[in-house]
């Protein structure tokens, strides 16, 4: 009997993605934007004509969500994203100024190495594989085992558009046997210029060890603020939309409402108006119970399943109206499991007496468990919004919008992205909502516009006022070393004599 060996069977088919992918590099650095826009163009259209197939795909191997919400995600990125990117420059010069004379120029990192969840598998992949492209980049992706089938199927298609196009081999791969060794030989390989983890908490250590430049987007839920003078019906109404899509799953999702005290209990009417569900005690402790059995983490097989399936597991029955259930909590500590991200359609509900004691809870909850991920605030009083938006530590704060559809830029004019960074100490270089200009870095360009003389002599001035012609000669040439220019020209040779030496001995 023959045995595989597949966690080296991984981290061997690791290293060759690796070695094509700085192979691909090397091609990719001779593309123009206007070639790489091309190649972007055909990869949407390709993914388009299967985002349905992929939506079902996802929630048949994964279990998780549901297709039609899947299948909007899909559309969105493979539509939205390549019309916003159509007029924007990343590689070459991205700016110029000719009256300033200065330009920017967009180089492109490298290789990437992405992370895909289960969760959002299909429209992570194909949001990163665009804007890598977009970028310049070569991109090597780990898919989730749970994952795997759907996440390799998706990125099949785009493949093969890209290949039609003329993107060079290896500038688009995956790992196709999937193990945590072989997603580790990805991240941890030496020719690796940026790792992305979108939503994979379990290799957030990995990648922080292996020393790269590291994207964080996390597996979290929002805090939601419903201020006094808030709309109230359009804010409920938009929170339960935002809670309920795709069962909960999306990290930016709203998990904690807190509302101002003299306006709860309309809030609550609105939300069971709205099909909120509020639990008893003993509900509450069934719910906690099935979710977080023992050791106090969620249980992975009830992420993202319905409202409804998720009380009857638990043992009680709710209407067949109900969206989401939503418990009734005054504190935030460790041991109340409700406190905690919970990847499905459950609400947590706080009632605090004014936007001052609001605020402080929705930093609690932030430093809690939603790791300075997303922030919103439902109110009309806008010096309410702007101390929240000064004190919060938090990556994204949106203002009267659903957070699933306010942090992807469908309701709100934030870049279009499924990865979003958050403000977790020590994890992630950035809070952006990641677009091509994290996969950059910028090359800035400035033409000599005044001689030496003439910044030293407005730099006297300043310091001695009136100063005249002669003080400002004198000035300028006891800073010439002695012998005059001919002896400035040698101490020039000199050091660039010295510079190109470091130069060769780094090479």
């Amino acid at each position: 009997m023959r045995f595989v060996d597949k966690d080296l069977l991984s981290v061997q088919e690791a290293r060759i993605l690796m070695e094509n992918a700085g192979e691909a590099r090397k091609v990719l650095a001779g593309f123009e934007q206007e070639r790489l826009d091309r190649i972007v163009v055909h990869m949407a259209q390709a993914a388009a004509k299967h985002a349905r197939e992929l939506a079902v795909m996802s929630c048949e191997e994964t279990e998780y969500g549901n297709w039609q919400d899947k299948y909007r995600k899909n559309r969105y990125i493979c539509e939205y994203l390549p019309e916003k990117l159509k007029a924007m420059r990343f590689v070459g010069i991205i700016s110029e100024d000719r009256e300033e004379k200065m330009m920017k120029v967009g180089v492109p990192l490298g290789i990437i190495v992405a992370l895909t969840p289960s969760t959002n598998p299909v429209s992570t992949a194909i949001d990163q594989a665009l804007i890598a492209v977009k970028s310049g980049n070569a991109i090597v992706f780990a898919p989730h085992e749970r994952a795997a089938k759907t996440t390799g199927r998706a990125l099949d298609i785009l493949m093969e558009a890209a290949a039609e196009a003329g993107l060079p081999d290896g500038a688009l791969s995956y790992l196709g046997t999937v193990t945590r060794q072989g997603t580790e030989a990805l991240i941890g390989h030496p020719a690796v210029s940026l790792v992305i983890d979108t939503g994979v908490p379990e290799m957030t250590e990995a990648a922080k060890a292996a020393g790269k430049p590291f994207i964080y987007g996390g597996t979290v839920g929002s805090p939601a603020f419903i201020e006094r003078t808030a709309d109230i019906p359009k804010a409920v109404k938009a929170i339960m939309a935002s809670r309920n899509f795709d069962y909960g799953i999306v990290p930016a999702a709203e998990q904690y409402i807190v509302a101002d005290s003299c306006i709860a209990g309309e809030a609550k009417r609105e939300f069971e108006r709205n099909g909120a569900y509020f639990m008893s005690g003993d509900e509450e402790k069934q719910l906690i119970g099935l979710l977080c059995p023992e050791n106090g983490s969620q249980d992975p097989e009830l992420v993202g399943k319905p409202a409804r399936e998720l009380a009857r597991r638990a043992g009680f029955s709710v209407p067949d109206t109900v969206k989401v259930l939503v418990s009734e909590q005054k504190y935030i500590s460790d041991r109340n499991p409700y406190a905690r991200a919970l990847l499905c359609p459950v609400l947590v509900y706080y009632i605090e007496n004014d936007w001052v004691h609001a605020c402080e809870k929705c930093i609690e909850l932030l430093a809690n468990e939603s790791h300075g991920h997303t922030l919103v605030i439902h109110s009309k009083d806008e010096e309410v919004i702007r101390q929240f938006a000064l004190k919060k530590p938090v990556a994204r704060m949106l203002v009267n919008t659903p957070a699933v559809f306010g942090s992807m830029g469908v309701t709100t004019n934030l870049f279009p992205a499924m990865t979003l960074g958050s403000i977790t100490a020590g994890v992630g270089i950035t809070s952006d909502s990641v677009s091509p200009m994290n996969l950059i870095y910028v090359r800035n360009v400035g033409y000599g516009v005044r001689e030496i003389e003439d910044r030293m002599a407005g730099d006297a001035e300043e310091r001695n006022g009136c100063a005249d012609a002669a003080v400002l000669s004198t000035t300028w040439q006891t800073a010439v070393p002695k012998g005059g220019d001919d002896s400035l020209d040698d101490e020039l040779e000199r050091a660039m004599k010295k510079l190109l030496e470091w130069m060769a001995e780094e090479e």
